[in-house]
């Protein structure tokens, strides 16, 4: 039996549709497509509101004016150099975040892992603190420094946790346990360092989109898309790993390989949205369960887990700027949202156990 044809073996039961593009027959839901046009419609939506509400209010025809080049120079400065790279960041961070926690979840067949509880949003935190602290603050150096602290936090759970083949509870385990001390080693370095260096640091570090602009970003997505590709080359592996080691390795699947290289674009991912945004919790969490809850798929799917990652980080965004009555870091409005929804899988996890 083909390789190919084994990877559709977990979506028995499912109604699909095949699409011939060329050469290539790809499975098709229309539940998937519906629900993922209704995520990219309420993208567009919420993005139209980012981009109108504030000090200076936009209507949301104003707003569609200016993005198709229309619109007084006034109206185009407030769109397009101070409200379009948060929104854009927000839907592009959030959607790096929604892959990544698909990514762990689907190595580790456990909905409770995410990149923020494996303690490696924490782990590229202390990259950038450390690369602050001892190099610069220039941007180039943050995101190397991130990246490296995402990949050395990544490395000492893979050690921790690989004893007798690492298993997805010992990894959630070790990672919680790495992330506490990573955590507490922040916060040593924030009470070390000067003032206004330690202010900057601890409002990034919660998790924000203020002050973003538009270069770092576009630094920080083009250093994410080759892993991004790299994800989605990766599903059909994936997709023969949901069948059981001993079937994907009959098939010339090495099982070990593929989930050190979803680990490794996991933590790449969650470095370069570390980089843009500090370490928001939750997002990575939750995205993946809503999209396969909403789509109703037997797997967690890449694109829906970014689509919908994308929509909790702006809608958050939106909530943490313009709905309370104080503005705050999107990271506070996510952490709230997402105890409430740990707590809920936590509950199901063991009523499922049980």
């Amino acid at each position: 039996m083909s390789s190919s044809r084994l990877g559709t073996l977990a979506d028995v039961g499912y109604r699909r549709r095949i699409v011939r593009l060329g050469p290539l027959r790809v499975p098709v839901r229309r539940r998937s497509i519906v629900a993922g046009l209704v995520a990219v419609v309420a993208l567009g939506v919420l993005g139209v509101l980012a981009l109108g509400i504030g000090t200076y209010p936009l209507t949301p025809q104003q707003v569609v004016q200016v993005l198709f080049g229309g619109g007084d120079a006034m109206d185009r400065t407030v769109v397009i150099d101070w409200r379009l790279p948060r929104a854009v960041a927000g839907i592009a961070i959030g959607a790096l975040l929604g892959i990544a926690g698909a990514l762990f979840q689907t190595v580790t067949r456990n909905p409770l892992a995410s990149p923020d509880i494996l303690g490696l949003s924490h782990g590229a935190f202390t990259g950038m603190l450390l690369a602050l602290v001892f190099v610069s603050g220039s941007w180039p150096v943050l995101t190397l420094g991130s990246l490296l602290g995402g990949f050395a936090t990544a490395a000492v759970i893979w050690l921790l946790s690989a004893r007798g083949g690492v298993q997805g509870f010992r990894l959630i385990v070790v990672g919680i346990g790495v992330s506490s001390i990573l955590a507490s080693l922040n916060t040593w370095m924030l009470l070390q360092i000067e003032l206004e260096t330690a202010m900057f640091a601890s409002a990034w570090g919660t998790g924000s989109l203020n002050g973003v602009t538009a270069g770092p970003l576009a630094g920080a997505l083009a250093c994410a898309l080759p892993f991004a590709v790299a994800a989605f080359l990766l599903v059909p592996r994936l997709r023969q790993l949901g069948l059981g080691d001993d079937m994907a390795a009959s098939t010339g699947v090495r099982p070990g390989a593929v989930r050190a290289g979803a680990l490794l674009i996991g933590v790449a991912l969650v470095a370069a949205a570390t980089t843009v945004a500090g370490p928001v919790a939750f997002v990575a969490l939750a995205a993946p369960q809503i999209g396969r809850l909403v789509a109703r798929t037997p797997h967690l799917s890449l694109l829906l887990s970014g689509l919908f990652g994308g929509l909790l980080l702006l809608g958050a965004d939106l909530i943490a700027q313009h709905v309370l009555p104080t503005a705050l870091p999107v990271g506070v409005v996510t952490v709230s949202v997402g105890g409430a929804y740990l707590v809920l899988m936590i509950i199901l996890e063991i009523r499922r156990r049980a």
